[in-house]
C-alpha cells in the first residue's frame, strides 16, 4: 500500500494547488481558518447580515466547528480543543455559502455525499477535507497560533460565533472530494461493501438502524 501524500496548504489555495489534490491526501493548513456552522449561516444567509471578514482575501477556510475556547476578562482568548463537527447537517446552507464568501476548503468530519460535492463544490471549485476520526480535537488545537477575532459572540453565543484563527501546520486533515466532486467515502465503501455480508455471516440482526430508518450494513456514507 502506498503511503499517502502529505500537503502542506494554503487557506486561500490557488486552482491549481486545489487540482493537484487527491482524494485521501492529507493536508496541513497554514494562513488563516474561520469557523462558521449554522448560526452564522442563518444571520449571513437569511437575516442579511453583513459577513464581518474580507472573504475570500483573509481566508478560503471555513471549518465546521466549535472551539473548547473562553474570552477572559482582559479581552484575550484561552483556546484548547477545536472539535470539528458534522458537516451534513449543513448541506442546505454550503452552496449559497460558497457563493458569497468564496470559501474554496470546507473543513469538518465525516465529509458528505458525492451529490453535495456535485450539486455545490464542483461549480465553487471547492474541496472538502475531512479530520481523522474522532478524539483529535486537541491535536488540532495545536496549530491554532492564535485568535485573531471572535465575531457575532453576543448574537449567537460561544459556541456558533465566528472564530478567527491563526494556524500553522494545522491538521491532519484528509482529503475526502476534489475538483470532480468525487466521494473518498463513497469511493471506499464501493470496495468495502461486496464483502460485508460474508463478515456478518451468523451474526444476529442489527439492533440499532443507521440513521434510524436502516439495517442496511451497506447504507453508509461517512
Amino acid at each position: 500500500m502506498t503511503a499517502p501524500r502529505k500537503i502542506a496548504l494554503s487557506t486561500t489555495p490557488t486552482p491549481e494547488a486545489l487540482a493537484a489534490l487527491r482524494l485521501g491526501d492529507v493536508v496541513y493548513l497554514d494562513g488563516t481558518i474561520y469557523t462558521a456552522r449554522e448560526g452564522v449561516y442563518m444571520r449571513a444567509l437569511e437575516k442579511n447580515a453583513n459577513i464581518p471578514m474580507e472573504l475570500p482575501a483573509e481566508s478560503a477556510a471555513n471549518f465546521h466547528c466549535s472551539p473548547a475556547a473562553t474570552i477572559n476578562e482582559d479581552g484575550t482568548f484561552t483556546l484548547g480543543a477545536v472539535t470539528a463537527t458534522a458537516s451534513f447537517r449543513f448541506a442546505k446552507w454550503i452552496g449559497p455559502w460558497m457563493e458569497r464568501s468564496g470559501a474554496k476548503l470546507i473543513i469538518g468530519k465525516g465529509g458528505m455525499t458525492s451529490a453535495d460535492y456535485k450539486r455545490d463544490f464542483v461549480p465553487n471549485g471547492a474541496v472538502y477535507l475531512t479530520t481523522v476520526g474522532y478524539g483529535t480535537g486537541a491535536l488540532l488545537g495545536r496549530g491554532v497560533q492564535a485568535v485573531k477575532a471572535v465575531h457575532w459572540n453576543e448574537e449567537l453565543g460561544l459556541a456558533q460565533a465566528m472564530w478567527v484563527l491563526e494556524c500553522s501546520g494545522m491538521g491532519p486533515f484528509i482529503v475526502a472530494s476534489d475538483l470532480q466532486g468525487n466521494c473518498l467515502f463513497e469511493r471506499e465503501n464501493a470496495k468495502i461493501a461486496p464483502g460485508l455480508a460474508a463478515a456478518y455471516e451468523g451474526t444476529r440482526p442489527a439492533t440499532l438502524k443507521r440513521y434510524g430508518e436502516t439495517d442496511d450494513r451497506t447504507d453508509e456514507v461517512i
